[in-house]
């Protein structure tokens, strides 16, 4: 695969669009990661479009349930997913998730190549992005690993402390979870299990693309 022939859908002639879901934690991430490289994908994280708390105090901030699908911007998702399928760029938000705000007056263009790759807890929650998707992943694992790695990541990216990912977990992540994204597994394409190798669930994924005809025979 090469610059000059990128992956695209063959109904359309436009992006090939994957959604890639599951719990935080779950591996999801890692995965989309790894397909991003290996698709030459435009990858597109929800967590992004968080909506903006710089109105409230940094205390009240940090009380926010995060989990909710109500926590993102989901009118703009749509609308960023749906120009990306279009192949048109995008000026996407840069968030701060040190103070749970968006950078004022800063975006990042994003530019579709012949795939995109929607990474996300809730990237199978919203109805009005299910159309727009060509395939979709995702990505179980038990609730202790998806904690593990929750506070892993908090404590290293996000300034957070053990005490406050647990609590959090609790008291937000894992009953969202269990209410939002757990029944959005139904509208996947493939489920992998975050538990497994890299390898392996890279394998699955591009066994079934290749069997739709979603992706070339040399990918």
């Amino acid at each position: 695969m090469t610059q000059s022939e990128p992956i695209q859908s063959e109904a359309t002639k436009r992006p090939l669009v994957i959604a890639i879901a599951g719990c935080s934690g779950s591996g999801k991430t890692t995965l989309a990661r790894e397909l991003t490289t290996q698709l030459n994908a435009t990858l597109f994280p929800l967590d992004l479009y968080y909506r903006d708390l710089s109105h409230l105090p940094l205390d009240d901030r940090n009380l926010q349930n995060f989990d909710h699908p109500d926590s993102l911007e989901s009118e703009l998702i749509l609308e960023h997913v749906r120009a990306l399928a279009a192949g048109q760029p995008v000026q996407r938000p840069v968030y701060d998730f040190s103070t749970h705000s968006r950078v004022p007056g800063r975006t990042d263009t994003l530019v579709p190549t012949g795939v995109v790759l929607v990474e996300g807890i809730l990237a199978l929650h919203y109805p009005g992005l299910l159309p727009h998707y060509h395939f979709s992943i995702y990505v179980n694992a038990p609730n202790e690993i998806c904690l593990n790695r929750r506070i892993y990541r908090d404590m290293r990216e996000r300034g957070r402390t053990e005490a406050s990912v647990r609590a959090q977990f609790e008291a937000t992540a894992k009953p969202m979870a269990d209410l939002y994204v757990l029944p959005s597994a139904a509208h996947a394409s493939v489920t992998v299990e975050g538990t497994d190798s890299l390898d392996w669930s890279i394998e699955q994924v591009l066994q079934r693309l290749h069997k739709l005809r979603l992706i070339p025979r040399n990918v």
